[in-house]
């Protein structure tokens, strides 16, 4: 069964649940149709700007963890590459087959790379399945990102969130 997380949960779990609010959300072909804004030149030295997003979901069912999220890059700069991280409450399971671009960068986190995301396009889906080190009832996955070099993100709150999966099959949009 496919449920929202607003209408998974309680209004105080779901506060809790939540680490970022996202502001927009754009269909993929609704976004491609809009015209791409002329970028400005930077002021006074300052970077250019990009403003990535995020938006997908996440099931837990046992040990296992599925995230699936697109990356959005809202412009108006080109973004030649970034790193998303994957955080989970509950510690990851010692062996872990992560897809290409992915790999685990602590107990509890995975970093994948977006690759190239060109102003106001959508990048390739990423499918992240991680094992757990134990069963829990729920978990909390947090995305947050970085990347080494390019444009600004002046707006972080929309690549920065978190989402509480319960232990259900269930789907949960972010």
């Amino acid at each position: 069964m496919k449920r929202a997380l607003a209408h998974a949960l309680t209004p105080t779990a779901l506060a809790l649940a939540l680490t970022a609010t996202l502001t927009a959300f754009t269909a993929p072909t609704a976004l491609a149709a809009r015209p791409s804004p002329a970028p400005s030149a930077p002021v006074d030295g300052d970077p250019p700007e990009a403003d990535l997003a995020y938006h997908g979901h996440a099931t837990l069912a046992g040990t296992r963890v599925t995230v699936v999220l697109t990356p959005q890059n809202q412009g108006p700069y080109d973004i030649p590459d970034a790193t998303l991280t994957l955080t989970l409450t509950s510690p990851l399971a010692d062996a872990q087959t992560l897809p290409a671009g992915c790999l685990r960068s602590g107990p509890r986190s995975v970093d994948c790379r977006t690759g190239a995301l060109p102003a106001a396009t959508h990048g390739a889906r990423v499918t992240v399945p991680v094992r757990l080190a134990a069963s829990p009832t729920e978990v909390t996955v947090e995305v947050t990102t970085a990347w080494s070099g390019g444009p600004a993100d002046r707006n972080p709150g929309n690549d920065r969130l978190g989402v509480l999966v319960l232990d259900t099959g269930d789907t949960y949009y972010f």
